[in-house]
């Protein structure tokens, strides 16, 4: 057997058995050292490939599509420095829990560390920042290697899924040529045969003495608080608002939790808790006896403070599997269970919690209060707040909304109320950082669902190269471009003080004419002023098809001096009531 057909025999059988164990789609940027791994997964009838030039674009390309259809999706790259650009994505992937495999090309053994070009040390190059790391063997076409490569497929599939899910990493030394030949007989293998290696994974799970010690513990406490983080299951929302019901509590739910829509009941969700603990003096008012949050922790800073002034409050995590997300360093006691079973056994266990009655009642009081200021009032040029309040509006039940880091989610936390629109709410917010949102965006909308991307100038900046994928492919996307030239954050921080160098360093304006590259890219692009017109402007958006990008200019002070505004008078309005 010739090179060309070992290669061919074990690149494809490794291919196939990634599809045999659920792969859909893999991500591809061109280069000479993958051809063999590139071609196979792009003859596989199975498999969809994408093609993405740039890697950095193409690996958050697959961290959207991941993220949008809870599936595992492949890279595949060269060798060199493109592997190296994967590293951002890589690290997004592995904080916000997203199971990616990372196959990278590589040099084979003999011409490392002797100067070849485009060689580097690929090895474990993603350090900690991988569940899994294997290098593989040289290409061999005998039975027992052919079933190596599918076991080592089935297995980066199980572990990038594997309780908390997260990216795993191939490193796949080849030696030239690197032709495939694909006219060589069943190279796929068998059609009918199942996975090389299947596996059983169960839920965990509490033993009923110990979902009974936690009912016994609780229900001597009178002032309890549910929290509901970042998380995806679309289920959680109809357990977590039933154990509210049942035990007569408020929830405090983060845009992320995918809690805030939906037709489940919504009654006992505080949306507007970032605005009400804004203020140290309510905050002391809203002293809990206990605090069980599920999820990671929430976007909102108000609550962080929340949890550290009343750290003596017994507090509780619920963890699906493994980890410890609890920054606020209170003394905390971690449940290790499925969330949605939990939920089930605590209702079951606990014929009705000693509440305060009040208590929930005052949270209730407290969000209304909120919710009134913060959806009043209409500005001559639209805000940041009133931008995401219109697009909320309109946006399309049964879509996804991706949402920037920096002021973004922090305004989808604020203006983002409770509806009966089925939205899930995504965000790369496992490092928070603000590159590869355009590509994260544009993978989501491979699905074919209506995917809207809300971000601010810099974070569209940092990956313009990304809107590439939208031309390439006719994907459909809309984009609100919140453009306050520069950090907007930073502007709400002590930084601010610091006239010398705030705008070199905190505000870096760009002063871009983002028209011109949305143009270059194939994409329509509208400048609104005003709230009614944004959302007249989005709704046209979401009937037409390709890129379309709304951008809202703002001025950076004046947005700061807006949101103080609002939450001043809700702070002073809630503090009178509490007198």
């Amino acid at each position: 057997m010739n090179h060309i057909e070992v290669l061919t025999r074990y690149t494809a059988n490794f291919i196939d058995e990634l599809s045999k164990n659920g792969l859909t789609d893999i991500v591809i940027s061109p280069g000479s050292r993958s051809t063999p791994l590139a071609l196979t997964a792009s003859e596989h009838k199975g498999i969809k490939e994408w093609i993405i030039l740039d890697e950095r674009s193409a690996a958050f390309f697959a961290l959207g599509i991941a993220k949008e259809t809870k599936r595992p999706v492949a890279l595949i790259c060269t060798s060199g420095t493109a592997a190296a650009n994967y590293f951002p994505a890589i690290v997004e992937a592995y904080y916000s829990r997203v199971p990616l495999l990372v196959l990278t090309a590589d040099r084979p053994h003999e011409l490392r560390d002797v100067g070849a070009p485009q060689a580097i040390e690929q090895i474990k190059l993603y350090g900690d920042y991988v569940k899994w790391f294997h290098e593989m063997a040289l290409p061999e076409a005998t039975p027992n290697m052919l079933g190596y490569v599918r076991s080592k497929a089935g297995i980066a599939i199980y572990k990038a899924e594997e309780g908390n899910a997260g990216p795993v990493h191939l490193n796949f030394p080849l030696r030239e040529p690197l032709h495939i030949d694909f006219s060589l007989d069943n190279i796929w293998g068998s059609e009918n045969e199942k996975p090389f290696t299947s596996t059983f994974d169960g839920m965990k799970k509490l033993p009923d003495q110990q979902v009974q010690q936690l009912v016994d513990r609780l229900q001597r406490k009178k002032k309890g608080i549910i929290v509901c983080g970042p998380q995806i299951n679309e289920h959680f929302a109809e357990a977590i608002t039933r154990l509210a019901a049942k035990w007569g509590l408020p929830i405090l739910a983060d845009p992320l939790s995918q809690v805030r829509a939906g037709n489940h009941d919504k009654t006992q969700i505080i949306e507007g808790y970032d605005a009400i603990l804004r203020s140290e003096a309510v905050r002391e008012q809203l002293k809990p006896d206990f605090i069980i949050r599920f999820g990671a922790m929430p976007v909102s800073k108000p609550y962080l403070f929340y949890v550290k002034q009343h750290q003596h409050a017994t507090q509780f995590i619920v963890e699906n599997h493994a980890g410890y997300r609890e920054p606020a360093g209170n003394r905390t006691e971690i449940i290790f269970a499925d969330p949605i079973l939990l939920c089930e056994d605590l209702i079951a266990a606990s014929p009705g919690m000693d509440v305060d009655s009040h208590w929930l009642r005052t949270w209730q009081d407290m969000n209304q209060t909120a919710k009134k200021h913060l959806l009043s009032g209409s500005s001559n040029q639209v805000t940041e707040g009133e931008a995401v309040r219109g697009l909320m509006d309109v946006i399309p039940t049964n879509s996804s909304l991706y949402v920037g880091n920096s002021m973004a989610v922090r305004d989808v936390d604020t203006f983002f109320m409770t509806t009966d629109k089925h939205i899930s709410i995504l965000a790369n917010r496992g490092a928070n950082g603000i590159d590869g949102m355009i590509s994260s965006g544009l993978g989501a909308a491979t699905t074919g669902k209506p995917i809207t991307l809300l971000l601010g100038d810099l974070s569209f900046f940092h990956d313009m190269n990304g809107l590439l994928a939208s031309k390439q492919y006719k994907l459909n996307l809309t984009i609100v471009l919140i453009n306050n030239n520069g950090g907007g954050i930073f502007s709400f921080l002590p930084q601010a003080k610091d006239p010398k160098h705030f705008e070199a360093l905190f505000g870096t304006p760009v002063d871009i004419d983002f028209g011109q590259a949305i143009t270059m890219y194939g994409g329509s692009h509208t400048v609104v002023t005003h709230e009614a017109e944004l959302k007249d402007v989005l709704t046209t958006s979401y009937q037409e098809l390709g890129l379309s990008v709304v951008e809202v200019k703002t001025e950076r002070t004046e947005n700061v001096e807006w949101h103080r505004e609002k939450w001043q008078a809700i702070e002073q309005e809630l503090l009178k009531k509490g007198e």
